[in-house]
């Protein structure tokens, strides 16, 4: 029997469809072994946001190589679609698929013999234009499912339009199926996924908050998570759903990614910061209990000290849970790199170690809100490194660490968060 294995960088988007095509390959007679063992096929799913994702790409397809040197090497997904002959020249590596060609692999490879160079498939980012369904079912307890793809948007930063295409979608009657499916194979949680997920509908007759009230409406899924939306598409009618839902959990992740208004018109951003402060007190007032996560960068051309020390008491002041911080990185073909005022990588990383130091700060401070009461967690695993623990999330996505009962991973059940660990995770006991 051939096997196979798989490496994902990036996104949660990109998790869901790795995990597709590794579906292919089972369904087409491979066994699917952990990336570290040596395979026949490895298969690199990988990201472009950064430039340590493409740094990233060659360490793996080395690693692999390493575990078998005669292994045929497949990469695919954004770094592959935007830089396809970087790729086809790192040694090893046998095919290389864009976009258009990620999902057809078994078809093109043939009999998976390594040759002398590269076969690159590679369409136009532009003849990109049809949505292939995806979910990952990687875990017992957690899902992924992949709604829509690609971005009409024009951020100056962002090489995601060149490398996914235009936005489109998976119709709500597909999204239902595979809720379902995922539904019978006992998941707890869905987590939906896409480049722009509030663009949802925009070649489909709904939009995001009909496929937010059908899956409600129409699955048994005990929890969803909306992945990541943008402010402006955030509507207050989803907002009010999520508060009177028992599907969906309160739980919200919004980039910002400045929190100069100054710096958000030269990202191209379709909102100010105004807006985003309106996003987050809406959803606090009808779910005081809710998390908020945030996307921020820093270091963006012309990003001057007052305009980082305006983003910070911004963030400072806004009732959010967390952060997650990215140096801004120089990315080819964006208006970006055109820009003057470049912020030095040592600046950029004092600022992005105090936004994270805040992040931290204001982890814990969410956290203590809920220290004495109880709250309904999904165990998920086994702690890692603790035998006698297991770790879950509450409703609001506290991480919670406590006893292991093996016959409650899987399950939502009660716990008591009686402190916030050094580590920043919660200290629980069953109810």
């Amino acid at each position: 029997m051939q096997t196979v294995a798989f490496y994902t960088l990036g996104c949660k988007l990109n998790f869901s469809e790795t995990s597709t095509i590794g579906r292919q390959f089972t369904d087409a007679g491979f066994k699917k072994i952990p990336f570290e063992e040596p395979a026949g096929v490895y298969v690199i799913n990988t990201c472009s946001v950064t430039e340590s994702a493409n740094r990233k790409c060659r360490n793996i397809v080395n690693k692999a190589l390493r575990s078998n040197p005669a292994a045929y090497v497949v990469v695919v997904g954004c770094y592959a679609q935007l830089k396809p002959r970087e790729i086809a020249a790192i040694p090893g590596v046998d095919m290389v698929l864009g976009a258009g060609d990620k999902f057809r692999i078994l078809e093109l490879a043939e009999d998976f013999q390594k040759g002398t160079n590269a076969c690159v498939f590679n369409s136009q980012i532009g003849e990109v234009n049809t949505f292939v369904p995806a979910f990952a079912q990687g875990e017992r307890t957690r899902a992924f499912l992949k709604l829509q793809d690609g971005c009409d948007y024009k951020c100056s930063f962002c090489t995601i339009p060149l490398a996914r295409g235009r936005s489109r979608s998976d119709s709500i009657v597909n999204v239902i199926a595979n809720a379902h499916e995922l539904q019978e194979a006992g998941i707890k949680e869905v987590v939906l996924t896409g480049v722009n997920l509030g663009d949802y509908g925009k070649d489909q007759p709904e939009n995001f908050f009909d496929v937010v009230n059908e899956l409600d409406k129409r699955t048994q899924i005990r929890r969803y998570r909306i992945s990541s939306i943008e402010p402006n598409l955030l509507s207050n009618r989803i907002i009010e759903h999520v508060a009177i839902s028992e599907r969906f959990m309160p739980h919200f992740h919004l980039p910002l990614q400045s929190g100069s208004n100054a710096i958000l018109g030269k990202m191209r951003r379709r909102y100010r910061r105004e807006l985003f402060a309106e996003r987050v007190a809406s959803i606090k007032s009808q779910m005081p209990h809710a998390c908020i996560g945030v996307d921020v960068i820093v270091g963006f051309p012309g990003e001057s000290d007052i305009h980082f020390e305006d983003t910070y008491r911004f963030l400072q002041q806004l009732d959010i849970s967390y952060l997650h911080v990215f140096s801004y990185s120089e990315r080819e073909n964006t208006h970006a790199i055109t820009l003057g005022g470049v912020v030095p990588k040592p600046v950029r990383h004092e600022r992005s170690k105090a936004l994270r130091s805040l992040s931290a700060k204001k982890r814990r401070f969410f956290y203590e809100k809920f220290v004495g009461h109880f709250r309904p967690v999904l165990w998920e695993t086994p702690h890692p490194t603790e035998s006698h623990l297991m770790v879950g999330h509450t409703d609001n996505y506290v991480k919670v660490v406590a006893p292991l009962h093996s016959a409650k991973l899987n399950q939502v059940t009660a716990a008591r968060l009686d402190e916030v660990l050094p580590n920043g995770n919660m200290k629980g006991t069953h109810a």
